[in-house]
């Protein structure tokens, strides 16, 4: 009886495997398919690695306003302007990319380095908001929204659950809102934005020290000798490592490409940034004849967006037969830090 049984089930297996049998002509039909969505896939990746372009934040900082019945305030630009890069960043096509564990966002990493270029200038920003810009000394309360804020901006950009990267960004964005909201009431007199040079100038000495190492970063993709100076301006400090005078810094060939997005990222959100400083801080800079100062940075950086005809990041020497993308790059970020110096040079003693 039991082999019987036994007998009857496995005949009714090779029955059930036997339709499961591809023939020449499926097998043809399954590898055409997995072919198209391959390449529906790389299509959809290459959308999505498009960078979005410059944005009028003045004008729609204005159009925001009014839409929302807002008073254009000091500050109001400058609070735009960081929601609206946080909200690029997550609505972009493709959505937030960095944290994706699926194809194709699973093999693009020049848009997650973008975005992360990004998310430097949108924390230091808030940071900055937080402990300067919204405070008239330093002895005063932090503004509740802001200093909610700052911490979420700073979350994993990695995290894709538990709690998702783009949920705490998002919980960031209301704070940022409410504080907006705030700040264009003229009844409420506890949300304040003091466009002062001071906060200005400390600002601007976090982004220079973020352009200073991208630039070095950059000039790295084709190796150079750095002097080290670990003990320059200490020189009878001890250190647990002993390094020799010179070293050899490069970025690895894969890596690259990288680090360039990450600077044309992070040029990007600055380049809107300083617009929006333009527009809150005008008297600051006319009375320290510095608003041409800002106006180069602002041009230099410009440069860092121009449109990219190779299908990747070049890494030729530097005066070699191919093009050093890199190089490039670290061109305009060098001059847009150098204006950047002579402009906080202004803000503190012009």
């Amino acid at each position: 009886m039991i082999r019987e049984r036994w007998s009857r089930i496995k005949t009714g297996l090779g029955r059930g495997l036997g339709r499961f049998r591809l023939t020449g002509r499926s097998s043809r039909w399954l590898g055409l398919a997995a072919l198209v969505v391959f390449l529906a896939l790389v299509l959809l990746g290459w959308y999505w690695s498009n960078e979005p372009g410059e944005r009028d934040v003045v004008a729609l900082a204005e159009r925001h306003a009014s839409d929302n019945g807002h008073e254009l305030v000091v500050g109001y630009t400058t609070t735009y302007t960081l929601k609206e890069l946080m909200t690029v960043v997550l609505e972009k096509p493709g959505g937030y990319l960095a944290n994706d564990v699926t194809p194709p966002s699973l093999w693009l990493d020049n848009m997650p380095s973008w975005e992360f270029g990004v998310i430097i200038q949108v924390r230091d920003l808030s940071r900055a908001m937080r402990r300067d810009m919204s405070r008239s000394q330093s002895q005063s309360t932090e503004d509740p929204d802001l200093a909610r804020a700052e911490p979420l901006f700073h979350f994993d950009h990695n995290s894709w659950m538990l709690p998702s990267t783009e949920s705490e960004y998002r919980r960031g964005l209301e704070y940022i809102d409410a504080y907006m909201m705030r700040l264009s009431d003229p009844e409420n007199t506890r949300a304040q934005f003091y466009a002062r040079a001071d906060n200005l100038n400390r600002w601007l000495e976090d982004v220079e020290t973020r352009l200073g190492s991208l630039s070095q970063r950059l000039s790295a993709s084709v190796g150079q000798r750095s002097v080290s100076t670990n003990l320059m301006l200490n020189p009878d400090a001890a250190t647990s490592v002993i390094s020799s005078e010179e070293e050899i810094v490069k970025t690895p060939r894969l890596e690259v490409d990288n680090v360039f997005y990450e600077a044309r990222g992070s040029a990007w959100a600055l380049l809107h940034i300083l617009k929006a400083i333009e527009a809150d801080f005008g008297s600051i800079l006319d009375n320290k004849n510095a608003r041409v100062s800002l106006q180069q940075v602002i041009r230099e950086l410009e440069g860092t967006q121009r449109m990219v005809f190779s299908p990747m990041v070049l890494n030729g020497s530097g005066f070699g037969l191919l093009a050093n993308h890199s190089l490039v790059m670290a061109n305009y970020i060098s001059r847009a830090n150098a204006a950047l110096a002579d402009l906080r040079e202004l803000m503190a003693s012009g």
